[in-house]
């Protein structure tokens, strides 16, 4: 792909992310992409032949911008699954932040829009596997408590660092950060972990 391309494409995304962000999901067309990136509407499905495909792109985008690979190293590299939950909690945790509005524009939109919904829905099972990796590492370690399975751990983790768990604690209850990180390793280490 020569540089040129690599530039209409990153600018599509960039607007992607502004436009999404700022009308949280809401009406956002591709048209509307295309004409504030300054190309034609023709020119923007050169670079992702469906909605669907740009809203998937515009998310891992997004995580190449904000480091999400490299947040992730230290519960990728633990020596002991206690470690490993709680760095992925950590690195979870800590990026919903950074990511809520993207994440908040595509559950806007998850319920009328099924190209938001795949984007969406895509994330969320790559989410999940850092979970099931965390839990199998309890496993691997013979700490996973007895009160549930492998699975219903996942399950329940997967449910407990949900965008919309963040949300209701940070921005509605009105916790900070640090205590919303504290209190989520704090949880799971009594419910998964064995005594």
């Amino acid at each position: 792909m020569s540089s040129k391309n690599l530039d209409t494409r990153t600018r599509i995304l960039e607007t992607a992310v502004a436009l999404l962000e700022a009308n949280q999901g809401r009406g956002v067309r591709m048209m509307d992409i295309a004409k504030r990136a300054g190309i034609t509407r023709q020119a923007l499905y050169l670079h992702f032949s469906t909605r669907a495909e740009l809203l998937i792109a515009t998310t891992f985008f997004l995580d190449e911008l904000k480091g999400s690979e490299e947040r992730l190293v230290p519960s990728r590299t633990a020596q002991i699954g206690i470690d490993r939950l709680d760095a992925f909690i950590e690195a979870w945790g800590n990026y919903i932040p950074e990511i809520y509005g993207l994440a908040k524009a595509l559950l806007a939109m998850r319920d009328t829009d099924e190209a938001a919904a795949k984007a969406w829905d895509e994330r969320m099972r790559d989410m999940r596997e850092g979970c099931e990796a965390a839990i199998n590492a309890l496993v691997s370690d013979n700490m996973l408590s007895r009160d549930h399975s492998p699975q219903q751990a996942t399950d329940i983790l997967w449910t407990m660092l949900s965008v919309r768990n963040w949300e209701q604690l940070t921005i509605e209850c009105g916790w900070p950060q640090k205590k919303y990180i504290k209190t989520l390793k704090t949880l799971a280490r009594r419910n998964f972990v064995a005594e």
